[in-house]
Formats: C-alpha cells, sequence, structure tokens
C-alpha cells in the first residue's frame, strides 16, 4: 500500500477532526476543557468510550494474542462486565452526588489531604504509562507504513502526534473528545469488519462457514480451570472485575467523559451500554485473530516461533496481513483504525491527566480565568513531553502489549482499589500522613510475594495481582487506623 496514499488518509482524517473541534468548541467556558459544561448526550459518550476502551492495543493486540493464549482472555472481560456493575450503581452515584470533577477529591473528603494527593498521582503514574503504551503500538505501524518511506525519524512521528492530538482538543477539552471519540469508534470498529470481511471472502466461506471455523478451531478456548496457570478462570475472572472497577471506575479518564452526562440516570445508561458493546466489540476482534491464523495457515505464510514454541511478537500479525496481503480495501480501513486509536488512545488520556493534575495539585478550581489558561496549557504540554519520554524508553519493545499493560494496571491501580473499597465500606478513619508509605508499599510486596509463589509453587498470580495488591494496602491502611483521639 503506497505510503503517499496513507499520508493523504491521516491528512484529510485530522481535517475531519479539527473541523469537529472548531463546531464543538463554541460558547466554551472556562470549565468546558474539564467538563464538557455536563450536557454531553449519554449514548454519544457510551459509543465513543468504546474507541477509547478499546484504543490501538485491542486493535493490534487483542487479534494476535489468541495465538499463543487461545481465548483464555475473554474469562476477564467477562469479569469486566461484572465491574461495570459496581461501576453503575456504586460509583457513578456517589461521584455525581458530590459534584466531582476529579474523581480523587474523594479521598480528601475521606481521610485527608496526603491520601488525596496519593491517589492522584498513583492514577498520573498509571496513566502516563497506560497511554504512552498504547500510543507506542499504534506510532510503531504508522511509523513502518508511512514515515520510514519519507526518511522521518521515530521520534519526530510521536512528536507530530501529540502536536496534533493538542490543536483539536485544546481549546474545549473534554467537550470535543466526546464527538471525535465518537467518530475514531467507528473507524475502529469498521477496520475489523472490513478485514473479517476481506478474509472470509478470500477463503471462499460464508458467513455461517466463518463462524463454524472460529467456533471448532483449536484457539477457541475460552475456559481454563488450571489453578496454576495465570489463565486459570477464576483468577482472570475475579480480575476482570477488579481491573474494571480500578481502570475506569476509578480512572479520571474514562470517568470523566462520564461525568459529562447531563444526570446520574444518564450516566448510568452510559456506563451499562459502553459495557455490552465493548464486549461484543473486543469478543469480535478475538474472532478475528483465528480468522487471521487460518488465513496464513491456507496461505503458507510463515511466522515467527520462539523456543519456548510460542509465537513471537503476534502484535505484528494484524498489520502484516492488512498491509501486504489481503487488498487495498483492508489495508485503507486498517490505517484508518489505527489512526483512529493513535489518537482516541491519547487524547482523553491528556485531557483526563491535565484536568487531575491541575484540580488535585494545583487548586485550579479558585485560579482566575487567565491564570486557568495559561496553567492548564503548561500542564498540558508538560504531560505531553513524559507521555513522549515513555515511549522512547520502550521504543524497542517487543510481544503482546495488552498483557504488559494489565499487568503494569495491577501494581499501579491496585493501591487505587484498596483505598476506595476501604473508604467506600469501612468507616475507619486512618492516620493520614502514613497512607503514602502503605500505597507506595503494597505494590513492592505484591511483586516479591508473586516471585516468591511463582519460584516455590509455580503458582502464577496473573492478572489477579491486583487483587493481592488491593488486599495488602487495606491490611495497611487497618494498621493505620486511628484508634483513639491521642492516635490523630
Amino acid at each position: 500500500m503506497s505510503p503517499t496514499l496513507i499520508l493523504i488518509i491521516i491528512a484529510i482524517y485530522f481535517y475531519t477532526l479539527m473541523a469537529i473541534s472548531y463546531f464543538s468548541s463554541k460558547n466554551s467556558s472556562d470549565e468546558t476543557y474539564f467538563t464538557g459544561d455536563r450536557k454531553s448526550p449519554w449514548y454519544l459518550v457510551a459509543f465513543g468510550m468504546v474507541g477509547a476502551g478499546l484504543s490501538g492495543v485491542t486493535f493490534v493486540s487483542l487479534p494476535g494474542m489468541v495465538g499463543n493464549n487461545n481465548f483464555h482472555f475473554y474469562q476477564f472481560i467477562l469479569g469486566n462486565v461484572v465491574g461495570y456493575l459496581f461501576i453503575t450503581f456504586v460509583l457513578t452515584p456517589l461521584y455525581y452526588k458530590l459534584r466531582l470533577v476529579s474523581i480523587y477529591s474523594y479521598l480528601n473528603d475521606r481521610f485527608g489531604s496526603k491520601t488525596y494527593k496519593t491517589g492522584s498521582l498513583f492514577f498520573l503514574v498509571s496513566q502516563s504509562f497506560g497511554a504512552a503504551l498504547r500510543l507506542l503500538l499504534a506510532a510503531k505501524i504508522l511509523q513502518f507504513a508511512v514515515f520510514d518511506h519519507f526518511g522521518v525519524p521515530f521520534f519526530l512521528t510521536v512528536i507530530l502526534i501529540l502536536a496534533l492530538v493538542w490543536l483539536y482538543t485544546n481549546k474545549s477539552g473534554i467537550k470535543t473528545i466526546v464527538w471525535t471519540d465518537t467518530m475514531q469508534t467507528v473507524f475502529l470498529i469498521l477496520g475489523a469488519v472490513i478485514t473479517i470481511y476481506t478474509i472470509i471472502t478470500s477463503l471462499n466461506l460464508s458467513l455461517p462457514e466463518a463462524v463454524e471455523s472460529v467456533t471448532k478451531h483449536q484457539y477457541f478456548k475460552i475456559f481454563n480451570w488450571d489453578a496454576a496457570s495465570g489463565n486459570n478462570f477464576y483468577k482472570q475472572f475475579i480480575a476482570g472485575i477488579l481491573v474494571a472497577i480500578a481502570m475506569i471506575g476509578l480512572d479520571q479518564n474514562m470517568m470523566q467523559k462520564t461525568l459529562t452526562c447531563k444526570n446520574v440516570w444518564d450516566a448510568q445508561k452510559n456506563t451499562l451500554t459502553y459495557s455490552l458493546i465493548l464486549a461484543i466489540t473486543q469478543f469480535l476482534f478475538m474472532g478475528l485473530g483465528i480468522l487471521m491464523y487460518i488465513y496464513v495457515q491456507d496461505n503458507g505464510i510463515a511466522l515467527q516461533v520462539g523456543k519456548n514454541g510460542l509465537l513471537l511478537d503476534t502484535d505484528t500479525l494484524f498489520p502484516n496481513l492488512a498491509l501486504n496481503h489481503l487488498g487495498i480495501l483492508a489495508g485503507i480501513f486498517f490505517i484508518l483504525g489505527i489512526i483512529a486509536a493513535s489518537f482516541s488512545s491519547v487524547d482523553s488520556a491528556l485531557t483526563a491527566l491535565t484536568t487531575s493534575f491541575t484540580y488535585d495539585f494545583l487548586d485550579i478550581e479558585h485560579k482566575p480565568s487567565e491564570t486557568k489558561k495559561k496553567l492548564k496549557n503548561l500542564v498540558l504540554i508538560g504531560f505531553s513531553c513524559v507521555i513522549f519520554v515513555i515511549i522512547m524508553a520502550f521504543a524497542n519493545s517487543k510481544g503482546d502489549v495488552i498483557s504488559l499493560i494489565f499487568k503494569v494496571a495491577g501494581y499501579t491501580y491496585g493501591p487505587l482499589l484498596g483505598l476506595y473499597l476501604f473508604g467506600m465500606f469501612t468507616k475507619v478513619s486512618v492516620k493520614d500522613k502514613w497512607v503514602p508509605l502503605v500505597c507506595v508499599s503494597a505494590p513492592i510486596a505484591t511483586y516479591f510475594l508473586g516471585s516468591y509463589f511463582q519460584n516455590t509453587f509455580q503458582f502464577d498470580f496473573g492478572f489477579i495481582n491486583i487483587a493481592v495488591n488491593a488486599a495488602i494496602t487495606i491490611t495497611g491502611l487497618l494498621l493505620i487506623h486511628k484508634k483513639t483521639k491521642k492516635d490523630e
């Protein structure tokens, strides 16, 4: 596929984003960037959040990972659906009742300023790494497909993407993103649908035959009952519940969009609809992965295999087939999908990072209008630089990024999960000044405990490390609880 054609597609796509930004930013106030004026249609938010939830990681990594992990990841997704029920009926009403902009200000009311700052800081670290790793995958593909051809170095490709995101989100922030994410979701899903159509046509299969080929394939194994395996059903399902609560319900990025809805009922309809659409879409992408491996086998395309018998660098499967084997139509929609993934993976993340830092650390809510604009722009540029540095640090990494993201999330979101569960389901007060120590110690203890169980019992925590992390955090909070007024 011609790099020049891909560049033209990118240009048209970006101009479309700028047009949406222009119309959505009319009549913007100081608060529009952070709250969207709380007027977003719930159905638009729900559909747009699918694109942010999928990102380039799901678009590229999820189809490829079935080659080594079968359909076991869907156990995790089923857990996600249950986690969204907690978000819908517990967290969302709480956030609306307190009329929060930064969701971490709840921790200030419940525990104190040190806990509040600690929770926000863990989000900032988590989101910076998550957004950077998601964008890294998309940027690598654009580099391979387009910018290598024109001799553009990788670091300039990343800077270009970040600069383009700044241009269309700078003025109205979350209000613009609600609309642009909707368009990006359309292209992400179309990328999968068109590729599926191209593959089943190439294989001379009808739709029922394609479904049968997928469901009878050796990779179509959803449930794993091996207790020692990281893919064990109970580990994956419970982790799915907790990760959904932590990475969606306790994540400023995702909840900031939900909080732009007009009222709590609209916000609840949004989260329920989003969870169902996302689960169906992820199933679609995993089914696409099996079809890709069938296509590879039928066409004698060689795949790299490691010494342990596992496939290497499965994230290259989708790009390789779409750009080199499946024809122009699949190639165009793959590029549109990955462009959508590039922007959707970073635009809302940067807005959420900016919101959290300015509200939680700079008290922007009480600043004059001109100061708000200046601080917001400086922080937005600052976090763009942070994401750039992280991307360049991981630029040479290989493998399936989706597993790496959830593994990192288990360590960084675990303390947040512990803080919120402890805060909502107990009335115990804690010594606020010791909370940072507890929250830093918990991930470290989780890492060493996981290594011990792996080496001694060959028992892999897998994604369940977020539960272990949260449990250690809660235990630590109990140890620093206030017994009497003397201890305060």
